[in-house]
């Protein structure tokens, strides 16, 4: 049948990185249609609009076809932390008096700190972690707080002990700052973030407050892209995990996207390679990184992400970079290192430099290079999924255990459907329980991911 009546069933993805800039155009069947590889700006819309015009300007796909577009942007927002031009954030935790021993921000570099922070204020309220309630939300010291703010406040982080569990003090706070602040301000809630650590969780959601500004000027310059190119496509953003977001959710959450480039590659290169299990190592702009992919998603880091030396609640992909002086050796070792736990998986070559990785590296054996791995990253973007993820700590009881077992897989699918996912095609893709032996009583963490395509 002629292309102009042919469905839209093409995806453009664009990973725009510090050094390069990848773009693929692919359809439903996951065949690449086009790529380019412009030169990197500073200007994330500008950049995208180039690779987009590159990928339409071939001939080999039809913009009617096109579907979505997707764009790796956590460069972009990287950038914005580290020149410190954040929001101004109010930041409420709620879980007086128990955690006082450490404040909000009290780890944070101090330049940071002065930049972003509007006001700090620990107030009664909080949550067991089973659900209980510590004390009554002390709703009183959160108006007096917000009444002697002022009017340099771009967005508000509100952290709760235990809230993933028991978030309803977090919603009651939130509602209290709609009514004395209006709806103009962005409000983080820590407990849609994810992980029970409180000092992690609390830290993601008041840099995602500080970035929310950001993201919307981000979202705003790519629709005018699309606009401009005349692309009636649904745009979604990469996340850290090497999973997609949609648009809105991307805005709501900006501090997910951070790492992006780096989890895009190694899906890219499993996808490439069709293997489940390997090895990446990913070279380009004179910098090389090296991760492990398992069961086809960038395995985890074992600790909590940092970000400007700052311990977030998020986990992202473990990986080791190594600058552009560094040897065969060192690479070899960055690779050993990787494997651990793994049965000796094979080693994937990808990125725009990937030719002076060594076709064999000592100690460890022949590398592969997939073709179209110079845009690994790209095409990472382009064939990704939606994920959600849960955690739920229970008695270590076999009823406590399915139960907690059945709230975080719901929890989970929750999250994917509100980041866009097609309900109906979730599935639970990883289960992971731990015992917390430094409980009093015998408990257990349980970790749920699920992944379902964009609806």
């Amino acid at each position: 049948m002629p292309s102009s009546t042919r469905p839209p069933d093409v995806r453009l993805a664009v990973a725009a990185g510090a050094a390069t800039t990848e773009a693929v155009a692919m359809d439903a069947r996951d065949r690449m249609l086009a790529q380019a590889e412009p030169e990197p700006s500073d200007d994330l819309a500008a950049g995208v609009a180039v690779a987009i015009r590159r990928l339409l300007d071939g001939g080999d796909v039809d913009p009617a076809r096109v579907s979505r577009v997707i764009v790796g942007a956590g460069h972009a927002l990287a950038r914005v932390v580290d020149e410190r031009t954040v929001g101004r954030v109010a930041v409420i935790r709620i879980g007086g008096p128990l955690t006082h021993a450490v404040p909000p921000l009290a780890a944070w570099p101090d330049a940071l700190r002065a930049a972003l922070s509007a006001g700090v204020a620990v107030v009664g309220g909080g949550a067991e972690y089973d659900g209980r309630s510590v004390a009554p939300l002390d709703g009183e010291a959160i108006a007096r707080f917000l009444a002697g703010l002022g009017d340099d406040v771009d967005g508000v982080a509100i952290t709760g002990v235990f809230s993933p569990v028991a978030p309803d003090h977090e919603l009651a706070a939130c509602e209290l700052v709609r009514r004395e602040l209006g709806h103009g301000v962005h409000l983080s809630l820590s407990h849609e973030l994810g992980t029970l650590g409180l000092i992690e969780r609390e830290n993601s959601a008041i840099l995602n407050a500080a970035l929310a500004g950001a993201a919307r000027a981000m979202a705003a310059d790519l629709q005018r892209v699309l606009r401009g190119a005349r692309l009636d496509a649904e745009p979604f953003l990469s996340q850290n995990d090497g999973a997609l977001m949609a648009l809105d959710f991307a805005v709501r959450f900006p501090v997910l996207m951070l790492g992006s480039e780096s989890a895009n590659a190694m899906r890219g290169a499993a996808h490439l390679t069709g293997l489940d299990e390997a090895v990446v190592v990913h070279t380009a702009g004179g910098m090389t990184e090296v991760g492990a992919v398992v069961h086809g998603f960038p395995r985890e880091a074992p600790s909590a992400a940092d970000v400007a030396g700052i311990r977030m609640g998020f986990r992202m992909p473990d990986v080791r970079r190594l600058g552009p002086d560094a040897g065969g050796d060192a690479l070899s070792r960055a690779v050993d290192r990787a494997r651990a736990d793994l049965r000796a998986p094979p080693v994937v070559a990808v990125g725009r430099d990937a030719g002076m990785v060594l076709d064999h590296l000592p100690g460890v054996g022949p590398v592969l290079r997939p073709d179209g791995g110079d845009v690994a990253a790209a095409v990472g973007a382009a064939i990704a999924r939606v994920t959600g993820h849960a955690d739920r700590i229970c008695a270590d009881r076999p009823d406590k255990r399915r139960e907690a077992l059945e709230a975080a897989r719901d929890a989970a699918i929750a999250r994917a459907v509100h980041a866009g996912a097609d309900r109906a095609a979730v599935q639970v893709v990883e289960v992971d329980e731990a015992a917390l032996t430094y409980d009093v009583e015998p408990a257990v963490r349980i970790r749920v991911k699920v992944a379902g395509p964009p609806a």
